[in-house]
């Protein structure tokens, strides 16, 4: 490496470590780069920023957070969390396994870790702590289990590195459904462990068969959701971009006509307030656009990976440094500007090592999405935490046994690639 990639590196770690906002620092420090060690005009960048926004693949993100905050302010969300309490919520640790896969229910449509802690953080903390849970295992459980929001498809993480590394989105998708349910089922087995003989926890009764199907009677409309977006992008029906704005205009029409749930005069201020998250993400795409056209131009990311494979041959040490450095990455940032910083650094290392693209976008995403369960940086601690009103070290003291599951799944799942990738090959996209 030269020195003026550690110059370049060093610049934009040392904003971040100043606190600025990290679009600014990419911006800032691809400004400065275009500055000092090429000879090309700064308003290349302005050019970048504008050819950044102009990409489709950008339609599904905005359309699914909207969809996110239509389910959040209507009755989606809590008929979801009844579905799963009907299913789970009997057995010894019942509540705390409703919790999660409530989680993999709105994960499946949010496609947003922040979204679905936002949203049913709310709604279990409070439930969990009043039937005599302990505050560790409901803070642990409540911060980690939304991660399945980036984990399950849809993902805004892997629709990103889908549009930086021209792999099919809808065999990416597929990826993530086996790690996932892994995780729902360490998460219900350790809980069903934890709490077996504890007598003093509160159990919901066993809900009779009428009972259950008054419940996914209510819920079905609900539950329709997801199926409505799998089904219709495997069946070919529709492509990913398009099931996002279906997925829109049915939570619409569930919550305004059918859950009577918001009103007309609230659908302005939720798409308003989804306008609003959409240009905050975008202007992070666009900053991370402008660094990743500087470093292209310097050749950096092809001399990281001389530099790589000159000091490791072997694939097994190869991913479990991918792993470690992704870990890392993660406490300090978010997974939009992350995936679209390292993923073109990453990728061409990849051939080297005979590793899947594919496999490598889920394992970027599994890690990163570990990283909002981390400090110093991990909103998802914050959250939490403000919700109970629990400090951060309190917070990161209760996700560790969570954690541990979901670092187990990822390492079986980057070891073992034929388990995430056996669904995108059956269905012909690997």
């Amino acid at each position: 490496m030269q020195s003026s990639d550690l110059i370049i590196m060093a610049i934009l770690l040392g904003c971040m470590a100043t606190y600025i906002p990290v679009f600014m620092c990419l911006f800032f420090t691809s400004v400065l780069g275009f500055v000092f060690f090429t000879d090309l005009p700064v308003l290349l960048l302005a050019q970048s920023i504008f050819r950044s926004m102009d990409n489709f693949a950008l339609v599904v993100v905005l359309f699914f957070i909207l969809c996110g905050n239509i389910m959040t302010a209507g009755s989606i969300v809590e008929k979801l969390i009844k579905v799963a309490n009907v299913l789970v919520s009997w057995l010894p640790g019942g509540l705390g396994m409703a919790g999660v896969l409530a989680c993999g229910l709105f994960g499946a449509i949010s496609g947003s870790t922040v979204a679905t802690v936002v949203a049913l953080g709310g709604f279990m903390i409070p439930a969990l702590l009043e039937n005599g849970y302990p505050k560790k295992y409901t803070m642990g459980l409540m911060t980690t289990s939304p991660n399945l929001g980036v984990i399950i498809p849809p993902s805004i993480g892997m629709i990103l590195y889908s549009m930086i590394s021209n792999v099919s989105l809808e065999g990416l998708f597929l990826t993530g459904f086996v790690p996932g349910v892994l995780i729902m089922f360490g998460v219900c087995l350790y809980s069903y462990l934890y709490f077996r003989k504890k007598k003093e926890i509160t159990r919901m009764p066993v809900p009779t068969f009428r009972e259950t199907i008054a419940v996914l009677k209510e819920g079905f409309w609900s539950l329709m959701l997801p199926v409505i977006i799998f089904g219709g992008i495997f069946s070919g029906a529709f492509t990913a971009n398009e099931a996002a704005v279906v997925a829109c205009v049915y939570a619409f029409f569930v919550e305004l006509v059918i859950h009577k749930s918001i009103k007309f005069s609230q659908v302005k201020q939720i798409t308003v307030s989804s306008a609003v998250t959409s240009a905050t993400l975008l202007i992070i795409v666009a900053g991370a656009t402008c660094f990743g056209r500087l470093l292209t131009l310097e050749s950096i990311p092809g001399r990281i990976t001389e530099t790589v494979l000159s000091a490791i041959s072997s694939p097994v040490i190869f991913l479990l440094a991918m792993n470690i450095m992704l870990l890392i990455v993660g406490m300090f940032m978010d997974i939009i500007s992350a995936t679209m910083i390292l993923g073109p650094v990453f990728l061409p290392m990849l051939d080297a090592f005979n590793v899947n693209w594919m496999h490598f976008g889920l394992i970027m995403t599994v890690n990163l999405a570990i990283g909002y369960c981390t400090p110093p940086m991990g909103v998802s601690l914050y959250i939490t935490g403000a919700i109970a009103n629990k400090d951060l070290i309190y917070v990161s003291k209760a996700v560790l046994p969570f954690l541990a599951i979901q670092m187990a799944v990822l390492l079986l799942m980057t070891y073992f690639p034929s388990i995430v990738l056996w669904l995108p090959k059956m269905m012909g996209f690997v």
